[in-house]
């Protein structure tokens, strides 16, 4: 992906590569998880593992969506419907056949970060389109879906007993990018964890709030 031409030399960029990676360490680490497990809780969240799975494919194509029309929306999310498969399960559109099995949902996964990688290579740098945190380029949707992919995987590895550690320099570069004021004397994983409300820090305690900042950096 090319970077936008407004944005700053010094601050290493977010790229479809990063975004191919995360989606890809990711599917490799939930293909470790017993069959029995996919029915467990998610981590902290009131998900099952299955939906959660579901919920970050979904992010995906969602981000990819938002990146696709000729001229993309900057007011609102392109209209398709979300829909809930159960009362406080997530609101989708992306549900995988569960007669595929943990397999075929890993599949869903794959395909849907494909589908943003894709985008994010081909859309030109200074397009901008919706997103509730702030109207983002290509780089930002990478960035916000590596996010996605990194903590929702924890969440995961916590309710599938798997083991779970993303590259710590992919992790300071969506920091850099989304959290820009985010501690930066502390490890980017732990960081990005405590950004993202599902952990403490030394000096910082767990965050019952948050949000990034998407909108193209100066």
């Amino acid at each position: 992906m090319s970077r936008s031409a407004d944005s700053d030399p010094d601050r290493p960029p977010v790229t479809a590569d990063d975004l191919d990676l995360a989606v890809r360490l990711a599917v490799e680490a939930l293909r470790e998880a017993p069959p029995v497990a996919w029915d467990g809780r998610a981590g902290s969240l009131a998900w099952d593992c299955w939906e959660t799975v579901e919920h970050l494919s979904d992010d995906l194509f969602a981000y990819a969506a938002q990146l696709g029309p000729r001229v993309p929306p900057l007011d609102g999310e392109v209209p398709f419907v979300w829909a809930s498969r159960r009362p406080g399960g997530p609101s989708n559109v992306i549900h995988a056949n569960r007669e595929a099995g943990p397999a075929g949902l890993l599949q869903v996964l794959e395909a849907s970060g494909a589908l943003l990688v894709a985008m994010v290579r081909t859309t030109p740098p200074r397009t901008r389109a919706h997103h509730v945190f702030g109207a983002a380029d290509p780089e930002g949707f990478a960035a916000m879906g590596i996010v996605e992919t990194l903590v929702h995987t924890h969440d995961l590895a916590a309710g599938l007993g798997v083991a779970w550690s993303p590259p710590a320099d992919l992790c300071a570069r969506v920091l850099a990018r989304l959290f820009p004021d985010a501690p930066s004397t502390s490890e980017p994983w732990p960081t990005l964890l405590w950004a993202t409300g599902r952990a403490e820090l030394p000096g910082h305690g767990r965050l019952t709030e948050w949000r990034w900042d998407g909108t193209p950096r100066p």
